[in-house]
């Protein structure tokens, strides 16, 4: 710390946190180079169709990526969206809601729609989660949370695998103006011919100005009809909070080594139970 005639010298202190926040991300990209070169070298050269399963509810997550942070106790939220994949062509909607039970504790139900699929139209699993921050965020140290998510075998002939259970840990951390999360997610099928599903997801979100958000996004997956991984997907886009409890969000994703799909837009919109607003009265003597 700085002081200047006993007085803490707050441009100085600017410089140095950024200079500090200048070497994390010069370190953290380097990691993520080493990561992604690493999962290049992993990935299969199979294609499966990669089933939704339980997703977060903005702005409490990136696009697949969940925040260890929630709803406030009591408030809600209600998504809707859609992914246009490209080659192969498909839609599909997705309809999201979560509910805080407290400040740190969180249910989740996710219900996806796919719309001119190969295999038909037709629901996926319908997929529950229930999310617990059980550390909270310190000056150097993450916040973190883990998840636990069940599926219905609810999805028709070949968007389902008869349901599906499974863990996840979650780490969250803010530095500067930047959120970073990491997620490793573990699902086992309900149908005993297919693999166990093994995720990886790195997220951040940069906040550009007061409501508007950039968003990136990095999604591996060993899926349950392979034993390798078969989809590596980069994402970008932004967020915007339209108003104090409605978010929209706009996303591309593109596929590494030309898997499938090799191109997907997504899009949605979310809307949170408002905030109850303090109103202080002011009393005048007579």
């Amino acid at each position: 710390m700085i002081f200047v005639n006993g007085a803490r010298d707050v441009p100085a202190m600017n410089k140095i946190d950024t200079l500090l926040f200048f070497l994390l991300f010069l370190t953290m990209r380097k990691r993520c180079l080493l990561a992604i070169s690493i999962l290049f070298l992993l990935t299969g050269t199979g294609y499966s169709f990669d089933l939704k399963g339980v997703q977060p509810v903005d702005p409490y997550g990136i696009f697949s990526t969940f925040s260890a942070e929630s709803l406030p106790q009591g408030k809600a939220g209600f998504s809707s969206g859609v992914d246009i994949s490209i080659d192969p062509d498909f839609y599909r909607f997705v309809f999201k809601t979560a509910y805080g039970l407290t400040n740190t504790m969180e249910l989740m139900m996710t219900v996806p729609y796919v719309f001119r699929n190969d295999v038909g139209d037709g629901f996926e699993d319908a997929a529950f989660g229930f999310k617990h921050r059980f550390f909270e965020e310190g000056k150097y140290g993450p916040s973190l949370a883990y998840m636990l998510n069940a599926s219905l075998p609810s999805g028709r002939d070949g968007l389902t695998t008869d349901g599906r259970y499974g863990v996840a840990v979650i780490v969250s951390k803010r530095v500067g103006p930047v959120n970073g999360h990491l997620n490793l997610i573990y699902e086992k099928p309900g149908d005993g011919s297919f693999e166990d599903e093994v995720s990886f997801l790195a997220g951040i979100d940069f906040s550009a100005s007061h409501n508007f958000k950039l968003l990136g996004e990095l999604y591996c997956r060993k899926s349950h009809d392979s034993d390798s991984i078969d989809l590596a997907e980069g994402r970008i886009g932004y967020r915007f909070k339209t108003t104090d409890w409605i978010y929209t969000s706009f996303g591309a994703g593109f596929d590494f080594k030309n898997r499938n799909p090799e191109t997907r837009l997504m899009f949605s919109v979310t809307f949170l139970t408002p905030q109850e607003k303090k109103v202080r009265k002011i009393f005048e003597e007579e």
